[in-house]
């Protein structure tokens, strides 16, 4: 027979190309190059890809993908940490699920979740020094205003990842 003919044939290669396009470590995430901070990935991968894998400019970049992966992996497991600890252990997940379909529940709360954001930016350590706010987190904050508990959410972040003395920001949570 003809590999052609064999469905499985280029299962495993069709699973590293989605792991690949997968900039938000969520498998199947059809949301990825949506938000500018994905489409800086995206291109990140592209360019990348293009280099040859021997060479110390693909090393750097795959270093630098894997380091904006982790960075990600990290500030989301910290929001989720504080919304469990808010009570939405089995709402956690869905209130941090953004996709392209996601939309702003109130265009009035749009102000107050950018304030919010920035304040929590600012004033908590829960995105890390070189971080850019993302829009996704924008979305996350206006359920959380919707619920009624954007502002328990930035005190629980205020006490968890306080921001240091001096106005340096700890590059680790407690």
């Amino acid at each position: 027979l003809c590999s052609n003919n064999n469905p499985y044939a280029s299962f495993g290669a069709t699973l590293a190309r989605d792991e690949e396009q997968n900039l938000w470590s969520t498998p199947h995430d059809v949301t990825h190059t949506e938000a500018d901070d994905d489409r800086v990935l995206y291109n990140m991968i592209v360019v990348r890809n293009q280099l040859d894998k021997d060479s110390e400019e693909w090393q750097k970049l795959n270093y630098d993908i894997y380091t904006l992966r982790q960075t990600r992996k990290e500030v989301r497991s910290r929001w989720k940490h504080i919304l469990e600890d808010l009570g939405f252990q089995k709402e956690a997940d869905s209130l941090l699920s953004v996709t392209k379909l996601s939309i702003i529940s109130d265009s009035q709360n749009m102000s107050k979740a950018r304030d919010i954001l920035l304040k929590l930016s600012e004033e908590t350590n829960i995105f890390p020094t070189s971080w850019e706010l993302s829009e996704r987190y924008l979305f996350v904050v206006d359920r959380l205003i919707a619920l009624d508990a954007a502002d328990e959410f930035f005190k629980m972040a205020s006490v968890v990842y306080p921001r240091r003395p001096g106005g340096d920001r700890a590059d680790e949570g407690p």
